[in-house]
């Protein structure tokens, strides 16, 4: 905020409706002066940290601050009752939903044998809880040495994905085979997607605070996944963790409950399986 001001005329400004300070410590004592006298008038300030949450649901790491990371809500929940309650709820939902998709999971995998002949999983390793390393496993959907040439993002008409394999990406079923890691507890049904630890290291380095999103069990979807597209650059990586962050400071059964209805809506609309670029 500049606003090199006279105290004296500020009787004489129209009041705006509203502030929005993207910085506090950048405030020199005069705006703040000025600041006072016009919330003294009616004027609504906020941080745009705060606006950001309240209008788009979202708190972009670039506005946050070391001191942010100490005063908000972004301490682990991992012994409160509700964390107790959501790992309840995962065991006894991902028991039914194993037993509902062992069909899938079947038929699927002769299509993936018949497509190539290659094997019928693919597993990787993936940043878990305070960055613990576990492994997932997944229906193959790429072409059997699709990483010969080293890891990379997915993206638009990627060569490496099989016929299959679009299919069962289009729909998420490939993502099936975690439920295991639900049930094992390597992961929840919702939290923030794992990524995979060569890529994450990148991306701590060049994304503010990424490593944040570790302080919860990783989820088969979150509040990322329903809010914006599938991610494949450091771009989406850092708007997919503004998502991650406000999950973090409003995590609550409610919050889960309302993500796994958009995900339901989401996966019947085949949606967010398509990378940005």
């Amino acid at each position: 905020v500049e606003m090199p001001l006279d105290l004296n005329s500020v009787e004489e400004i129209d009041i705006p409706f509203g502030l929005i300070i993207l910085d506090p410590l950048l405030l020199k004592s005069y705006d703040i002066e000025i600041i006072k006298s016009f919330s003294l008038q009616g004027l609504h300030v906020q941080l745009i940290s705060d606006w950001m949450e309240f209008h788009f649901q979202k708190l972009p790491s670039k506005f946050l601050s070391e001191h942010d990371i100490i005063t908000l809500s972004f301490e682990s929940i991992f012994n409160s009752i509700q964390y107790k309650i959501k790992r309840v709820g995962d065991l006894s939902f991902s028991i039914i939903l194993s037993l509902f998709f062992i069909p899938i999971i079947l038929i699927a995998g002769i299509m993936i044998k018949f497509n190539d002949g290659g094997p019928i999983f693919y597993s990787q390793n993936r940043s878990g809880f305070n960055g613990k390393i576990f492994k997932i496993f997944k229906l193959r959907t790429m072409v059997v040495d699709a990483e010969k040439n080293g890891i990379s993002w997915s993206r638009k008409n990627d060569q490496r994905i099989t016929s299959i394999g679009k299919i069962l990406r289009k729909f998420r079923l490939d993502e099936i085979p975690q439920i295991l890691n639900v049930i094992k507890g390597d992961m929840s049904l919702i939290g923030p997607r794992p990524e995979r630890p060569e890529i994450e290291n990148e991306l701590v380095k060049k994304i503010p605070f990424y490593s944040l999103r570790n302080r919860m069990l990783p989820g088969l979807s979150g509040w990322a996944q329903v809010n914006y597209p599938y991610g494949a650059s450091i771009e989406d990586s850092e708007e997919k963790l503004s998502f991650d962050l406000y999950y973090l400071r409003h995590f609550s059964i409610w919050l889960d409950i309302l993500i796994l209805f958009k995900t339901v809506r989401m996966l019947s609309n085949a949606e967010g399986s398509i990378p940005n670029v």
